[in-house]
């Protein structure tokens, strides 16, 4: 579970963070992230967390914005209770856990976000993350504790991470660079910028159609080079747009 963080956004109770930290410990996660904790107090969330998650709670790095906590990873995973629209292509956890294990064993650093505990994550909190969960519950009583989803979702990690590392302990490892999060914003900021120029877009709606562009480009586990590449051919397109403008 080494490359594998637990990223809370907005969460309105510091008790709750102690037994999400609680939780992480239990699962083997041994990084918490913060993302602007509503009136976090230590104090508070400490009792929760028990002994054994203290440490990972007083050394849980806190940030003012969900976009800067995501730059370094390779993949990101949401969750949210609400699925349609263009909340599509929604993962259980164990199809999840799945792919979590096969990220975390081809040595991609992998993120689960989690909103606050009344509205979940926000539209544009969504549309930073690659895959989203859902965790399937009675529809009369679908609203789970954060630490409860936390939980749930780590616990099939667990299971699949253990056995995916006992099946690779004797194969090479993987070394292969994968553009981080901080690359997939600029690379989809730079083909928006082309599909522009090119009206394969128009410039009022772009950003909603834009998401299945985003959908299908963080499943594919673009490499570095791959991520050069492309950008090379829209920074080229563009200055050839703009050499034979008339």
């Amino acid at each position: 579970m080494e490359n594998l963080t637990v990223v809370l956004c907005r969460t309105k109770y510091s008790e709750n963070i102690g037994s999400v930290a609680r939780a992480c410990i239990n699962m083997g996660c041994k990084e918490l992230y913060l993302v602007n904790p509503q009136d976090f107090d230590l104090n508070r969330a400490l009792p929760l967390a028990t002994p054994k998650g203290k440490h990972l709670l007083e050394k849980a790095k806190i940030f003012s914005s969900l976009s800067v906590a995501l730059e370094d990873f390779n993949k990101v995973y949401g969750t949210t209770a609400r699925v349609g629209r263009w909340r599509k292509r929604v993962l259980l956890p164990k199809q999840a856990a799945s792919l979590i294990a096969d990220d975390i064993a081809n040595n991609r650093k992998v993120a689960i976000v989690f909103g606050p505990e009344d509205t979940g994550l926000l539209n544009e909190e969504i549309e930073l993350c690659g895959q989203l969960i859902t965790i399937p519950t009675n529809r009369d009583a679908w609203s789970l504790n954060v630490a409860q989803a936390v939980l749930i979702i780590l616990y099939e990690c667990f299971n699949k991470i253990s056995f995916h590392s006992w099946q690779m302990n004797n194969l090479e490892k993987d070394v292969t660079q994968y553009a981080t999060h901080k690359d997939l914003q600029i690379l989809f900021e730079k083909l928006q910028e082309v599909l522009i120029a090119i009206d394969f877009l128009l410039p009022e709606n772009s950003n909603y159609f834009m998401m299945p562009l985003k959908r299908f480009i963080h499943r594919i586990n673009l490499k570095k080079n791959e991520f050069n590449m492309l950008m090379g051919i829209c920074r080229q397109f563009l200055w050839f747009m703009q050499k034979n403008k008339k």
